[in-house]
């Protein structure tokens, strides 16, 4: 394997790390900042009321979007596994 070869495995596993992560992460984000805005206008610090609902739409964002991760990961694999068997 070239160095070549050696990056563009990494960038292609890094852009499926992205593809895989990015939503969950965005989705607890919006909980996250929602949450902050309703707590600002309402004056209310309460430490559950983070911690809960982010908890919970992290869990469900993975339980619905879990197909698609599947899908990204085999087709990194497929990939890298047709590389493997063509000799690089």
């Amino acid at each position: 394997m070239t160095g070549a070869d050696v990056l563009d495995v990494a960038s292609d596993s890094i852009f499926t790390l992205l593809a895989v992560a990015g939503p969950v992460m965005l989705i607890g984000l919006g909980v996250g900042l929602t949450i902050a805005l309703f707590q600002a206008l309402t004056q209310i610090q309460e430490m559950t009321l983070t911690f809960v609902p982010k908890i919970i739409a992290i869990f469900v964002s993975l339980i619905v979007l879990m197909p698609t991760m599947g899908g990204a990961m085999s087709s990194l694999m497929d990939r890298i596994v047709e590389r493997i068997v063509s000799g690089g």
